[in-house]
């Protein structure tokens, strides 16, 4: 059997040397700009990225007989976007024309909401992440009431009172 040099070796043995002292401090660096660049990648994404989450309560008085539709529009086309509605009383009068001519360019999700009822999970397309801009609209806010506009906002909480629709981010 013939003897092999010194430091020599077989693979898996052989990168053996590659885990030097020196070797894995020269390449440390990269790795924590790898893990820097993860990390901002992720909060980006929770803190500006898409909408995960619609929770929509009604607090006026529960004996009231009212049922506010509330209209979230997810936006996939910056055509769209452009020719979007003014306000909730163009979008009402407008809604089923838009609908149609956007096609697969939009998603609709109108959640109807008795008044004092406690809470609902509004359902959100498949597609949500693709969405270049989220609005909102409700019936129940004033008739030049413009879109809200919540798509950075994540998880968000939508409260219908008295005054009209106070949107805001959820913890």
């Amino acid at each position: 059997m013939q003897k092999r040099p010194a430091g020599s070796s077989y693979w898996p043995f052989s990168y053996v040397g590659f885990l030097r002292r020196e070797h894995v401090i020269k390449i440390i660096p990269t790795i924590n700009q790898a893990i820097i660049a993860s990390i901002i990648l992720l909060a980006s994404n929770s803190i500006l990225g898409e909408v995960t989450s619609i929770h929509i309560s009604s607090r006026l008085d529960p004996n009231a007989i009212i049922i506010t539709q509330v209209d979230i529009i997810f936006a996939y086309n910056q055509d769209m976007i452009d020719r979007f509605p003014a306000t909730k009383t163009e979008w009402y009068s407008t809604q089923r024309r838009f609908i149609a001519e956007a096609g697969e360019n939009i998603d609709l999700v109108s959640v109807f909401i008795p008044q004092g009822f406690d809470s609902e999970t509004a359902s959100l397309p498949e597609k949500k992440s693709e969405a270049l801009k989220v609005y909102v609209f409700a019936q129940h806010d004033d008739s030049e009431s413009p879109p809200i506009d919540i798509t950075n906002l994540g998880n968000i909480l939508i409260e219908i009172d008295e005054f009209g629709i106070l949107v805001t981010r959820r913890n």
